[in-house]
C-alpha cells in the first residue's frame, strides 16, 4: 500500500459501502409530471435485478397534498406480487435479502403500513422525520416538536410489534431554508433521542444542499465519536449548490458506510403541480427555480466509489447507467448524472481514437517505440532547489 494510499490516509474510511435507491419514492414526488404505477414498479425491479438492496417504495401520507403517491398501495402489492418474487429467484435474488421502504410521516400513515404488513405486502420499514428547526419541522409534519416526539415513540411501538423496523430521520442539521443557521449539537441530540424511543437506524439529512464538505466531515466524527456503530447511520446528501458527491466523499473520510441516492439525481421538495393541476405539496418551493433542487446522483455515486476501489455490494454499475438514460425518457428531460453520458473511466486502450501517424513519425525521428524523453535527458527530473521551498 502507497503511503499516499487514500484509506491510509482516512483509516476510518469504510472498504465497503451499502447503497440504497430513493428513485421511487423521493425522486418522483419532486416531479410535475404522473409516473406510471407500472414504471415505478419496473424501475424497482429493475433496480433489484442491478444488485441494489435497499429501496424507498413510496409515500403512504395523504394523497391530497402529494397526489404522485396515489397509487401506492399498488406498488407496494407490485413489488410483493408472486410475479415479481419469481422473477427475483430466476436471477438468483432473494425478495426477502431486499429492504423495501415506505416513507410514513405521521401516525395514521403508520397505521396503514401496519395494516398493509398484515395484507402482505407492506414495507420491512418505515420512516418518520423531525428538523432541529421546529419550524421546517411544522412545515413538514403540522405539528410542534414535542407532540410529534410523542407520536413517533407510539408508532415505534405498534412498529415492533407488527414486525416493522423504523428510520428516524433528523433533517436542517446543517441549516434549515426557512430558520437559517442550526446547531449540530442539536441533531446529534435528537440522533440520540430517535435511538433512546427505539428508532432501529438514523437517516442524517441534507434535505435541501446546505452541507459544505467540511462541516459534513464535522458532523458525522461527532456523531460516531457519540454513536460509533456504522449501521445505525444514513448519510442523505442534495445536491442544489453542486456538492453532492463532495458530501459523500467527507462522510465516507469520517466513517459513514450506507449512502442513498436517485437515479439522475431527482427529487427534492414535493412538486406543487401534477400534470399542470396545482396542487399544495409542503408548499412554496424554497428556491427560484425547482429544476436544480435534487438528490445526489445514483449513478455517479455508484461509478465515482466503484473507480476509487469501494465495494459497494455487487451493483452491476453498467445495468445501473442504462437505468439513468432509461430515467431520462420516463421523465421527459435531461438529468444531473454526468455519468450516463461519460461513462465509466476506460480500463483499455480504445483503439479506435489512437492516430495512426504516430509510430511512423518516431520512427522516422529514431525513436524508440516505448521512448518518452530525449536521449542524453537524465533518467529521473531533478527540480531546482529554490521552487522546492515557497517564497
Amino acid at each position: 500500500m502507497s503511503e499516499y494510499d487514500l484509506f491510509k490516509v482516512h483509516p476510518k474510511m469504510p472498504k465497503s459501502v451499502r447503497l440504497g435507491d430513493i428513485t421511487v419514492r423521493d425522486g418522483f414526488q419532486h416531479e410535475e409530471v404522473w409516473i406510471p404505477t407500472e414504471a415505478k414498479v419496473y424501475y424497482l425491479q429493475e433496480l433489484a435485478f442491478a444488485g441494489v438492496k435497499r429501496m424507498e417504495v413510496t409515500n403512504l401520507g395523504n394523497p391530497r397534498i402529494m397526489p404522485q403517491f396515489r397509487d401506492a398501495e399498488e406498488v407496494l402489492k407490485g413489488v410483493h406480487d408472486d410475479i415479481f418474487k419469481k422473477r427475483l429467484t430466476k436471477r438468483g435474488l432473494k425478495h426477502e435479502e431486499i429492504e423495501w421502504t415506505v416513507v410514513t410521516i405521521r401516525e395514521p400513515s403508520v397505521d396503514k403500513a401496519i395494516a398493509l404488513k398484515e395484507k402482505g405486502y407492506g414495507p420491512d420499514r418505515v420512516l418518520m422525520m423531525v428538523s432541529t428547526d421546529e419550524q421546517h419541522h411544522f412545515a413538514n409534519s403540522g405539528t410542534t416538536l414535542p407532540e410529534y416526539w410523542k407520536e413517533a415513540e407510539r408508532c415505534i411501538k405498534k412498529c415492533k410489534d407488527a414486525g416493522i423496523k423504523m428510520c428516524g430521520t433528523v433533517s436542517t442539521i446543517w441549516g434549515s431554508p426557512i430558520s437559517g443557521p442550526t446547531r449540530f449539537e442539536d441533531a446529534v441530540e435528537f440522533t440520540k433521542r430517535w435511538l433512546s424511543i427505539g428508532a432501529d437506524d438514523i437517516e442524517h439529512a441534507d434535505h435541501d444542499g446546505s452541507a459544505p464538505p467540511d462541516q459534513v466531515y464535522r458532523y458525522f466524527s461527532m456523531i460516531l465519536d457519540e454513536i460509533p456503530n456504522p449501521d445505525l447511520h444514513v448519510a442523505h446528501f442534495h445536491v442544489t449548490r453542486g456538492w453532492g458527491l463532495a458530501n459523500v466523499l467527507a462522510a465516507l473520510q469520517a466513517g459513514i458506510e450506507i449512502f442513498e441516492g436517485t437515479i439522475g439525481g431527482t427529487g427534492g421538495q414535493p412538486a406543487n403541480f401534477l400534470d399542470r393541476t396545482p396542487v399544495p405539496g409542503t408548499g412554496a418551493y424554497y428556491y427560484k427555480d425547482p429544476n436544480v433542487v435534487g438528490l445526489v446522483s445514483f449513478e455517479d455515486m455508484c461509478v465515482m466509489l466503484d473507480e476509487m476501489g469501494i465495494d459497494i455490494g455487487g451493483i452491476n454499475v453498467d445495468r445501473i447507467l442504462e437505468l439513468g438514460m432509461m430515467m431520462e425518457r420516463t421523465v421527459g428531460r435531461r438529468l444531473r448524472s454526468e455519468s450516463i453520458l461519460n461513462g465509466r473511466i476506460p480500463k483499455e486502450p480504445r483503439e479506435e481514437f489512437k492516430r495512426p501517424g504516430l509510430p511512423k513519425r518516431k520512427e522516422s525521428l529514431g525513436e524508440r517505440p516505448d521512448q518518452i524523453i530525449p536521449d542524453g535527458w537524465p533518467e529521473k527530473a531533478e527540480v531546482p532547489e529554490a521552487l522546492l521551498q515557497r517564497q
